[in-house]
């Protein structure tokens, strides 16, 4: 279990790793789906207010660790909170970045952001992946991009580089080199 798995499961109102409870009772009645909604839809992808940030920062904290937990040290990974991540998100969001989170019957399971035409962290929890949220959050994430989708992931990152290329995203030659042992690259849509 990594090490905000506990904090996780407090603010998204689940345990870690459990099916969380019908959540329709905790939204304000304008953000509540209507029984017919959460019947034929289950999925339900929000824009992310300062009060969801939370349970946003929480989804990003347990992901990002499990997504980097092959390229980073015990000591980096544990910095990664979901206190530190609402900092990060909050700093993201007061420099124009839209946050989308996906819910599932209630349960956030992931989240990604955008920035003109710049999407960045789409993270989905481990124990949700490979269920299609991944992709759901990305093709809703393109949707809101003024110009052609642009993204970074890291050189490494096969999984996500598949995702991405499935979804039409190609690599441009670009790169960042962050360490001597990792980099990330540029993949543009079209």
């Amino acid at each position: 279990m990594f090490p905000a798995a506990e904090k996780v499961g407090a603010l998204l109102n689940y345990p870690f790793g459990r099916t969380a409870p019908q959540a329709e009772a905790a939204l304000p009645p304008d953000e509540s789906p209507s029984k017919e909604e959460t019947s034929l839809n289950p999925f339900e992808i929000k824009k992310v207010k300062y009060a969801d940030l939370p349970q946003a920062a929480a989804i990003h904290s347990v992901s990002w660790q499990a997504s980097h937990q092959a390229i980073c040290s015990e000591a980096f990974l544990s910095i990664h909170t979901p206190e530190h991540q609402k900092k990060y998100l909050e700093q993201a969001m007061e420099n124009g970045a839209g946050f989308y989170m996906l819910s599932v019957k209630g349960k956030p399971v992931g989240i990604v952001s955008v920035h003109k035409s710049l999407i960045e962290n789409l993270y989905v929890l481990p124990e949700e992946q490979n269920r299609g949220y991944g992709t759901r959050l990305l093709r809703h994430a393109i949707e809101k991009c003024d110009q052609a989708p642009t993204l970074w992931i890291l050189e490494k990152n096969e999984g996500a580089r598949r995702l991405y290329e499935r979804t039409g995203f190609r690599m441009t030659g670009r790169m960042h080199t962050l360490s001597d042992t990792i980099a990330e690259c540029e993949m543009r849509l079209g």
